[in-house]
Formats: structure tokens, C-alpha cells, sequence
């Protein structure tokens, strides 16, 4: 007996045509993105950097562009464009092609400070990034006058029960040095007053002319001026700095400090994971270079690699905590 087999009707055979064709195409992509994944990378990389030219984040960018370049075996180049406490280039990598072409080192500020006190933050440190890895930390350095009063934490505090009015310079609102004093404040239960300087340069420049007598400075402005003895450190919030090493840390002087000030490269979100694996790769062959290790410790930095998926977590959980330091402080910038 002959079977009757049941046509389907036409409109079902012509959205079945295209259901294959899409999946021909995504495979198609896939495998185009897979090939060009295995190739990576096929020319220059660009290295956008919120930091000026000639500052401690454009060197420090550079520095591992130039060997990241030849373990990729293609140039990086960078280009600086500062801004808005850094976040406008930071942006510009969050909105670049996820092609592992596009690529940066962002600071405290750029993606852990930033969401503490940008209540429109331009973009999110956490979604809108490809974490690459850790570059190292630093500490930011509390110094004063050489005939400050006090020379450690103790003293200071001293100081500030005593009744004296004190006030501290940071280079802005929402820096890392105005962060370091407010835990300072928070964990002691002193109160200084917060003079924001516009820029770091201009006040370490009023702190050698004694127009201010206590400040928090990167630690790569400060080792300079405390070897020479112009200056004197007391604390260094973070660990120990490599460039000044009897300076003893906040959590050595009895502040709670758990935190880590630290540098990471960052590329868009969705790079795709073997492209990923390839720049953390090259990230981690540059910071075991001696090198770069010994430039980078001239810098005040300690190299200090963290593979990204567990930068990425310590960033989610530095913000939280951060972020209500900010509250208590009050810090905010609209």
C-alpha cells in the first residue's frame, strides 16, 4: 500500500531555509573568528592611555608596550588622551572593537576609585572590560615639611588629639591620595582638612615651599624628594613601598588596610578568550623581564602578576569597599 507522505506547507519550508542559512553563517563567523583568534595578532596594537605624556601611567604604558610588542611580535603603539581623572580614555577602550586591537592600563582611579565617586560614570570598570591581568601596586606615600611635627601615624595622631588644625594636601577630589587620608581619618578618628591641588606637580611644588605642610604624593614623586631629604614620609598607604623601604606601611602602624593599590591591563569586553589568554600571556613574560622589573620598581611599582579573571573580582570587591569609604567621607564628584 503506498504511503502518502505530508508536504509541509510553503511558508514553513521557506523560515526552515532560513534558520540553515543563519546557522551556515553564525558557523562561518565561528570559525572565521577562531582563524583569526589562531593568527592574532596580524598588526599593530593600539595602547590608549588616560595618563599625560611623560607621567608615571604613560611610562609605565609604554614600558610594556615596548616588550609586550616583541613577545607578540607586533608594534604597540600608544596614544594618550587625558581627561576627566582619566576616564575619558578609559571610555574610548570600553567603546573600542573587541578584536583584541584596542588595549589599556588603568590605574586605582580608572577602575576601582571612579565608581566610588562618579555617580554617571561613563562606563561600568567591571562589565565593559576584558580583564588582561595585574601589572603590580604601589602605595601612595604620607609626607610633610621636614619640621612637620609629627614623623609616624602615632604622632600625628598625637597631633591631631592636641587640638592643632591641620590640614593635608592630595593633587585632587576623589584622588587616590584624598582616599589614603580618609581611611586614615576613618580608622583614627582624626579630622584633617582637605586642600585639592590641580595636579600633582603643584602640590609637591607648595610643599617644598612650605605653603603646606602635609600631603599624600605618589609614590614615584615622593621617593625622590624624601632621598634627598627635602621632604619627610611617614606612612606609605598600601604595602611597603621597594623605593622607600623604611617607611613603614598604614597596617604596620596600626591603620586597617587590606586593600592593594594596583596597576592592570584592560582590554574590551568580549574579547574573545584565546586572544585574551595571548595578551595576559605577553603581559606576564614582560613583567618577569629585569629589566622592566628594575624600571618599574625605579617607579615605586612592584611587578606582580594576577591573572584577569581574579583581577577582575578583586576590582568587583575593592569598589564595594571603596565605595563606602566614599559615603562616610561624603566624597562625591557631579
Amino acid at each position: 500500500m503506498a504511503s502518502h507522505a505530508r508536504l509541509l506547507p510553503a511558508q514553513t519550508i521557506a523560515a526552515l531555509r532560513i534558520v540553515a542559512s543563519s546557522l551556515l553563517i553564525l558557523s562561518a563567523a565561528a570559525s572565521a573568528r577562531a582563524e583569526d583568534a589562531a593568527a592574532y595578532p596580524t598588526r599593530k596594537i593600539r595602547m590608549l592611555l588616560p595618563y599625560a605624556a611623560g607621567g608615571g601611567g604613560d611610562v609605565v604604558g609604554r614600558l610594556l608596550a615596548d616588550r609586550m610588542g616583541k613577545t607578540l611580535g607586533q608594534s604597540i603603539y600608544v596614544e594618550n588622551h587625558t581627561g576627566a581623572a582619566g576616564t575619558i580614555g578609559t571610555q574610548m577602550v570600553a567603546t573600542s572593537a573587541n578584536d583584541g586591537y584596542s588595549i589599556t592600563v588603568g590605574g586605582m582611579t580608572t577602575h576601582v576609585l571612579a565608581p566610588a565617586i562618579y555617580p554617571k560614570l561613563p562606563y561600568d570598570p567591571i562589565k565593559d572590560f576584558t580583564t588582561i591581568g595585574r601589572v603590580g601596586v604601589s602605595s601612595i606615600m604620607l609626607v610633610a615639611t621636614k619640621d612637620f611635627a609629627a614623623n609616624d601615624i602615632k604622632g600625628l595622631v598625637a597631633l591631631a588629639k592636641k587640638g592643632e588644625p591641620i590640614q593635608y594636601g592630595s593633587w585632587g577630589v576623589g584622588s587616590t591620595g584624598q582616599f589614603c587620608a580618609e581611611i586614615l581619618m576613618q580608622q583614627t578618628g582624626i579630622r584633617m582638612d582637605h586642600v585639592p591641588f590641580n595636579g600633582i606637580a603643584k602640590l609637591a611644588g607648595d610643599l617644598l615651599g612650605r605653603h603646606i605642610s602635609l600631603a599624600t604624593l605618589d609614590v614615584a614623586t615622593a621617593t625622590p624628594l624624601v632621598k634627598e631629604g627635602s621632604i619627610k614620609a611617614l606612612a606609605a598607604c598600601g604595602e611597603r613601598s621597594p623605593s622607600l623601604p623604611d617607611i613603614a606601611s598604614y597596617k604596620e602602624q596600626g591603620v586597617t588596610f587590606d586593600r592593594s593599590l594596583s596597576w592592570a591591563m584592560y582590554a574590551p569586553a568580549g574579547v574573545a578568550p584565546p586572544i585574551a589568554q595571548k595578551l595576559s600571556t605577553a603581559l606576564k613574560d614582560a613583567l618577569g623581564d629585569d629589566v622592566v622589573k628594575q624600571k618599574l620598581l625605579a617607579l615605586g611599582i612592584t611587578p606582580q602578576f594576577v591573572p584577569g579573571e581574579e583581577q577582575r573580582d578583586i576590582n568587583a570587591r575593592d569598589i564595594t569597599a571603596w565605595k563606602q569609604v566614599a559615603k562616610d567621607a561624603g566624597i562625591e564628584v557631579k
